[in-house]
């Protein structure tokens, strides 16, 4: 039996809008960096002027990003899926009691955080002026997220199942972990890394406070050119974001997209 979709103008209609009021401000940002001059318009003419100016000037922010944004994914990957598996297989209350400690770093502000970091490790000098410790605040943050993706998928009963055979049929801890259970919450692993990968790369408020002027990032970046250097440049910049993360970010969802359909949910 043949099955047919209604339309439905009204919702298409307010999707359409709402799509446009969410996407309208940052064609405008763009088309800001692609003129001569913001206040005369594009009358002023266009040009990559400003493009060249940014990249001259906070390029070298592009792949420190992208760096720490996957070590960042690694990071959280060694010490969030053994936590995961951990909180799903436990039942006490001090299991409970830690996923809720470890998720504190997502409710508490970026700059307390931040603040804390540098009240705890700030006295040593070279790990502070370094990207690491901006690598350490991103790890703490994301962690969270990376917990919770997976610890869900380790709590289902097929898989507790199936760890149980493996037992029975004498696979050791680490066969049991590395070769049934990982496998088998892959596609939660990928949608983590995709979530982690995103978050730190976007991340602002905490690296802002953790930077030093010889560790910037794309997002302090932008900022500092919206806040020193013409409106122009600093429109620039957010193109500058957009060619840079949006490729990067469409090969991890197709990624994602073909774990999904490789490994099942």
């Amino acid at each position: 039996m043949r099955t047919t979709t209604t339309p439905a103008p009204f919702l298409l209609t307010v999707t359409v809008l709402v799509s446009l009021f969410m996407i309208a401000p940052m064609l405008l940002s763009i088309m800001a960096g692609l003129v001569n001059n913001y206040s005369a318009g594009i009358k002023s003419g266009l040009t990559l002027r400003w493009l060249g100016e940014v990249w001259e000037v906070y390029g070298n922010t592009v792949g420190w990003s992208i760096a720490l944004a996957l070590g960042c994914v690694i990071g959280t990957l060694l010490l969030g899926v053994p936590c995961a598996y951990a909180l799903a297989r436990s039942r006490t209350r001090a299991a409970r009691a830690f996923e809720e400690l470890i998720t504190l770093p997502v409710a508490v502000p970026g700059l307390a955080t931040a603040l804390a970091l540098i009240l705890a490790y700030g006295q040593l000098t070279a790990f502070r002026q370094s990207f690491a410790f901006i690598l350490v605040g991103h790890i703490v943050f994301t962690l969270p997220f990376m917990v919770r993706t997976v610890s869900s998928a380790f709590q289902r009963d097929e898989l507790v199942a199936l760890e149980e055979a493996a037992r029975s049929l004498g696979a050791n801890f680490g066969q049991r972990f590395l070769g049934v259970l990982v496998p088998a919450v892959f596609p939660a692993i990928v949608a983590g890394s995709l979530m982690v990968f995103t978050l730190s790369v976007g991340e602002f408020n905490l690296t802002w406070m953790l930077h030093t002027p010889l560790t910037r990032t794309l997002p302090v970046g932008l900022a500092d050119s919206y806040a020193s250097m013409r409106l122009e440049i600093g429109s620039a910049y957010t193109l500058v974001f957009f060619i840079v993360i949006l490729p990067v970010l469409w090969g991890l969802q197709y990624l994602a997209h073909q774990v999904q359909r490789r490994y099942g949910t």
